[in-house]
C-alpha cells in the first residue's frame, strides 16, 4: 500500500522553553513521522511563530495552519462551553477527567464544540493539579484578594475576578517579565517544574496550593476538518493513535517532574503557602455562581454541564471509598514518620 505525503504545520500556545507543552507537540509529529514511514510529516511551531499564543483555534478555523495544540478555555468568549474541554474550578482530577472524555462522552460533547468551528478536537495532553500560584505578597483572606493584578485564565480568572482580583490573560511565554517588573502581583502557570523554567521563583516568592481552578486540565490537538477530511484512513488512525499516547505522556511526565522541582524550589528560598479555608470557600462559592449563570444563559452550557456533573457525582463517590481511604491513611502515616 503505498500511502501519500502530507505535510502539515502545527500551531502551538507554547513557548519551546516548556519542554513538556511543547514537547508533546513534538512527540506527535516525531511518533506520526516514525509510524508513517516519513511520509506524514508535522512540523511545530512555537507560540507567535505562526500565530499568537492564545489564537491557535484561529488559526486551525481559518485554515491558517492544519492543526494546533493548545488549551480550550483560552476561548471561552468563542463559547463558554470550551471550559468543560479543559478544566473547571473545583472540577475533575486528570484521572477522573480522562474517564470523563473516554467512557462517558466527554470526547464526543467536546468535538460537537469545535464542530461549530470547522475543528476535529482530540485530547493531547494533561498538566495533572495545578499550583495555586506565585505571589509577591502573602494573601490570606478574601479581603487580601481586592486590586490585585494576576495572570489567571479561564473560568479560575473569572471566578477571581469576582473575588475583586484584576485579571489579565498572557501566553506563556510573556508571565515572566510582567510579573519581575510589577506588571502583575501574581501569577499561575502550570507547576514546579514548568514554573522554573519560566524563573517565576526569581519574580515572586509566595507559592501557592491548590490550583482548585485546574485540578486536572487537558490539551488538545485541534485539526481543521477539511485537512481531517483529506487524510488517508491510516493517518486518521495513526493521529488519534497518537494523541493518546501523548496525553498520557505529558501527565507521567510532569506527574514525575513537579515532585523533583518542588524540592529545588523549597531548598532554593520559595516558601510553600496554602489558600486559606475562607478564601477556597469563597472561590468555590463564586464558582458555583458563576456555572449556575452560565447555565441560565447558554443552552449548550447547560446541558454539557448537566451531563458532566451526573458524572462528577459518580465518580467523587467511587474515589472517596477507593482512593481517598488510601491517600488519607498514607499521607497521615508519613506526616507522622
Amino acid at each position: 500500500l503505498s500511502l501519500p505525503r502530507v505535510r502539515w504545520q502545527m500551531a502551538t500556545s507554547w513557548p519551546v522553553s516548556l519542554e513538556t507543552m511543547f514537547g508533546a507537540a513534538r512527540l506527535i509529529a516525531r511518533r506520526v513521522a516514525e509510524l508513517s514511514g516519513g511520509r506524514f510529516e508535522i512540523r511545530p511551531f512555537a507560540a507567535g511563530e505562526l500565530v499568537p499564543g492564545l489564537e491557535v483555534l484561529e488559526g486551525v478555523r481559518s485554515g491558517a495552519v492544519q492543526c494546533g495544540h493548545t488549551a480550550s478555555y483560552y476561548y471561552l468568549g468563542k463559547n463558554p462551553a470550551l471550559a468543560f474541554a479543559t478544566s473547571l474550578p473545583f472540577g475533575l482530577t486528570a484521572q477522573q477527567q480522562n474517564a470523563w472524555l473516554h467512557e462517558a462522552g466527554g470526547n464526543e460533547a467536546v468535538d460537537r464544540l469545535y464542530a461549530d468551528f470547522g475543528i476535529r478536537a482530540f485530547p493531547a495532553g494533561n498538566t495533572g493539579a495545578q499550583m495555586g500560584g506565585w505571589f509577591k505578597r502573602r494573601v490570606a483572606t478574601p479581603a487580601d484578594l481586592q486590586g490585585l493584578k494576576m495572570r489567571i485564565p479561564g473560568l479560575g480568572g473569572k471566578v477571581m475576578a469576582q473575588l475583586g482580583v484584576n485579571v489579565q490573560v498572557l501566553p506563556g511565554g510573556e508571565i515572566y517579565l510582567a510579573l519581575e517588573r510589577g506588571a502583575i502581583d501574581a501569577a499561575e502557570w502550570t507547576g514546579p517544574a514548568d514554573d522554573i523554567r519560566l524563573g517565576l521563583n526569581r519574580a515572586a516568592t509566595y507559592y501557592y496550593s491548590p490550583g482548585w481552578w485546574e485540578p486536572g486540565p487537558t490539551l488538545h490537538l485541534l485539526v481543521n476538518r477539511a485537512a481531517w477530511r483529506k487524510l488517508p484512513p491510516e493517518y486518521r488512525v495513526m493521529l488519534q493513535t497518537v494523541c493518546s499516547e501523548a496525553n498520557l505522556a505529558m501527565l507521567s511526565s510532569y506527574e514525575a517532574a513537579n515532585s523533583r522541582a518542588l524540592k529545588t524550589l523549597i531548598d532554593g528560598g520559595t516558601e510553600l503557602e496554602a489558600y486559606s479555608p475562607a478564601i477556597l470557600r469563597a472561590a468555590q462559592d463564586a464558582s458555583d455562581q458563576l456555572i449556575r449563570d452560565f447555565a441560565a444563559a447558554d443552552g449548550e452550557f447547560r446541558s454539557l454541564h448537566s451531563q458532566w456533573q451526573a458524572f462528577r457525582d459518580r465518580i467523587i463517590e467511587w474515589n472517596r471509598v477507593n482512593e481517598l481511604a488510601f491517600t488519607s491513611f498514607v499521607f497521615r502515616r508519613e506526616q507522622n514518620r
